[in-house]
C-alpha cells in the first residue's frame, strides 16, 4: 500500500524550505504552548517532525482507502433523502477516517482543539488527500471555513464553533444564488434581525459545495433597500437549528462524491458574523482568498496522479517491440506534464509560505501591538500573498487541466475508456479552472500586480539570489525574458487605454507567472538537484510562452481589439 507523503519527496523538500524556521517561530510564539499541552512542540525540530509525522499518517490514510474508495464514490455519489444529503458509503469512510486520526481543524488553535499547524503544511495536506480524490478534497478541505470564525467571530462563536470543526463536524460557505454567480454584489437571500438579537434566512442558494454540512457560513443582505456588496452581512447557521432543506444535488461532471447542492432557507435561524454590512466588502475577500490557495492545492494534487498514472502506462504500454516512453513523442510529453507540476507546486508552497507570514502577524496583532518592523514585513508578505493567490490559482489550474488532458493522449483510446483512472482525473481537473472564480477573473484580480510592479519586484528579488554556476545560463534566459516582459508591459500601459489593458491582460499575468515559476524551479534546483530536469525543461517552456505573448503585443495595435468583439 502506498504512502502518498512518503513517495513523494517533492513534498519533503518543499516543507523544509529555510523560511520554515521563521514560520515555525512567529506561529508557535516561542513555544510557550508547550507549558499547558503536552502534545505542542519544545522548538523548531519538534515542530517539523510533528508535521512530517501527521503527513505521513495523511499520506498512509490517502494512499491506502481513500484512494482505493475513490472509484466507488465516484460511481454511487451522495444522494438526496428527505432534503437531506447521504454521502456515498466511500465518502463516510474517509471522514470517519480522517476524524478518528485527528486530521480536522488543523490549523485551528490547540485551545480550540487544533494542531496550531501552519498553513504550509495544511496545504500540503490538502495537496496529498486531492491526489486521493479530488471531490473528498472539497469536503476535508472546507474546513478551512473555520479560519473565518476564527479571524472575524467573537470569543463565544469561536467556543462554540470551531471545537465542533475540530472535532469532526463538516463545513459550507454559502455565497452562490441562482442569479448571483461571480457577481456576489447580486446575493439577495433575505437576513431579517429578531428582537433576541439572532436572525432568520429566507432564499436559496446554489451551487454550494457539502451544502448539507454541519455549520455554514452565509452571505447574505441584511440592510434593507440595498442591491451592492454593501448591503450583504456574514452568518454562521448551525444545521442543529433546522430550517435549511436540500431541494436538489447537482449532477456533475466530475468531483462526483462532492455533493454540490441547491439549499432552500425557511426562516433558518443564523446568528451574525463580524460586523454588519461587512460580509462581501471583508469576510468573503478573507475567505476567497484562502479558497483560491486550497483550489491551488487541489490543482497541484490532480496533476501529481495525472503525472503518475501517465508514467506507468507509458512504462508498461508496448508498441511496435518497446515501452512508449521510449519514443520522443511521449518523453517529451512526460517531461513537460513533470515541469508543470512541480512548477505549479512551487509557486503553490512560496505563496502558502507569504500567506503564513501575513497571518501569523495579523494573529499576533490581536494579542499585541507589531513593532515598526513586524508591521513592515506584515505588509510586504500581504502584498506577496495578493499577487500571488491569484497567480497559483489561475495558472496552477490551468496546468492541472493540461496535464489531465495529456495523461488522456499517453493513455491512448484506452484513456477513453472507465477502466482506468485517468479518466476520472480528467472529469474531476476541469472544475479547478472554474470554481472560486475563473482563470479569467484569476486574472482580474492579478493585472494589478502587473501594472503596480509587484510581480516584476518579485522576478528582481528571486534574479540577485546567489545560484550554482551550473544554473546561471537559466537564470540569464530569464533575465532576457523579463527584458522583453518589461518592453511589453510598457507597450500596453503607453496605451492608456483600461479595455485594451483588460484585452492583453492574460498575456502579461501569464508572462509573469512563467518567469516566476521558472525562477523558483531554479532556486528548488539550486538546493535539490532533482529539480534540475525540470527547471530545465520549465525554462524552455517559459521562453516559448513569453516570446510568444511578446510578439503578439508588438504585433497588435488598440484598434484592431474590434475584431474580436462578438
Amino acid at each position: 500500500m502506498a504512502n502518498f507523503y512518503n513517495d513523494n519527496p517533492d513534498l519533503k523538500h518543499h516543507l523544509q524550505h529555510p523560511l520554515m524556521q521563521k514560520i515555525v517561530e512567529l506561529k508557535e510564539r516561542n513555544f510557550a504552548d508547550a507549558e499547558t499541552y503536552d502534545y505542542a512542540p519544545l522548538n523548531f525540530e519538534d515542530a517539523m517532525d510533528s508535521y512530517d509525522k501527521v503527513l505521513e499518517v495523511v499520506g498512509e490514510i490517502c494512499g491506502g482507502k481513500i484512494a482505493e474508495n475513490a472509484e466507488g464514490v465516484d460511481h454511487q455519489g451522495p444522494r438526496v433523502e428527505n432534503g437531506r444529503v447521504i454521502y456515498a458509503d466511500g465518502t463516510q469512510e474517509n471522514l470517519e477516517l480522517c476524524r478518528k486520526a485527528g486530521l480536522m481543524g488543523m490549523a485551528m488553535p490547540r485551545r480550540l482543539g487544533g494542531l496550531n499547524f501552519p498553513i504550509t503544511p495544511y496545504i500540503m495536506a490538502a495537496d496529498i488527500v486531492s491526489r486521493a480524490d479530488t471531490g473528498f478534497e472539497n469536503l476535508w478541505g472546507l474546513q478551512d471555513c473555520a479560519e473565518t470564525i476564527y479571524e472575524f467571530a467573537d470569543e463565544d462563536q469561536k467556543q462554540r464553533f470551531i471545537p465542533r470543526v475540530c472535532k469532526g463536524e463538516t463545513m459550507s460557505m454559502d455565497l452562490t444564488e441562482p442569479d448571483a454567480g461571480s457577481d456576489l454584489q447580486s446575493v439577495m437571500l433575505k437576513a431579517t434581525e429578531q428582537p433576541d438579537g439572532t436572525w432568520r434566512l429566507n432564499g436559496v442558494k446554489r451551487f454550494i459545495t457539502n451544502g448539507d454540512s454541519d455549520i455554514h457560513l452565509v452571505l447574505a443582505r441584511s440592510e434593507d433597500g440595498t442591491k451592492d456588496g454593501r448591503g450583504l452581512s456574514m452568518f454562521i447557521y448551525d444545521k442543529r437549528d433546522g430550517g435549511v432543506t436540500v431541494r436538489r444535488i447537482e449532477n456533475k461532471m466530475g468531483i462526483k462524491g462532492s455533493p454540490t447542492c441547491e439549499l432552500v432557507y425557511k426562516n433558518a435561524k443564523a446568528e451574525l458574523c463580524g460586523s454588519r454590512r461587512m460580509g462581501l466588502i471583508k469576510y468573503v475577500m478573507a475567505l476567497m482568498n484562502g479558497a483560491r490557495l486550497g483550489i491551488a492545492a487541489q490543482s497541484v494534487g490532480v496533476s501529481e496522479r495525472a503525472y503518475r498514472e501517465a508514467l506507468a502506462y507509458a512504462k508498461d504500454r508496448k508498441q511496435f517491440g518497446k515501452a512508449i516512453i521510449e519514443f520522443p513523442a511521449v518523453y517529451e510529453m512526460l517531461a513537460v506534464m513533470k515541469a508543470k507540476l512541480d512548477a505549479s507546486r512551487a509557486l503553490l508552497y512560496e505563496t502558502s509560505r507569504f500567506v503564513d507570514i501575513y497571518k501569523i502577524y495579523e494573529d499576533i496583532a490581536k494579542e499585541r501591538s507589531l513593532t515598526p518592523d513586524e508591521r513592515k514585513e506584515m505588509k510586504a508578505y500581504t502584498k506577496l500573498a495578493d499577487a500571488c493567490t491569484p497567480l497559483v490559482k489561475g495558472m496552477g489550474s490551468e496546468y492541472c487541466n493540461q496535464n489531465a488532458y495529456d495523461c488522456i493522449q499517453i493513455h491512448g483510446g484506452s484513456g477513453f475508456m472507465k477502466d482506468y483512472a485517468c479518466e476520472r482525473v480528467y472529469r474531476d481537473a476541469r472544475i479547478t479552472s472554474i470554481y472560486e472564480g475563473t482563470t479569467q477573473l484569476q486574472v482580474v484580480a492579478a493585472i494589478r500586480h502587473v501594472t503596480t510592479g509587484t510581480y516584476l519586484n518579485m522576478i528582481r528579488d528571486y534574479e540577485a539570489q546567489e545560484i550554482k554556476d551550473s544554473l546561471k545560463p537559466l537564470r540569464d534566459n530569464l533575465i532576457a525574458l523579463t527584458e522583453k516582459y518589461e518592453k511589453a508591459v510598457a507597450a500596453v500601459m503607453e496605451v492608456k487605454d483600461t479595455t485594451y489593458t483588460d484585452f492583453m491582460a492574460r498575456r502579461m499575468v501569464e508572462m509573469a507567472g512563467n518567469i516566476i515559476m521558472a525562477y523558483l524551479l531554479i532556486l528548488d534546483a539550486n538546493r535539490n538537484d532533482a529539480f534540475t530536469a525540470s527547471a530545465e525543461v520549465y525554462n524552455k517552456i517559459a521562453q516559448t510562452e513569453v516570446a510568444k505573448h511578446a510578439d503578439f503585443i508588438a504585433n497588435f495595435t488598440p484598434a484592431q481589439v474590434e475584431m474580436y468583439k462578438a
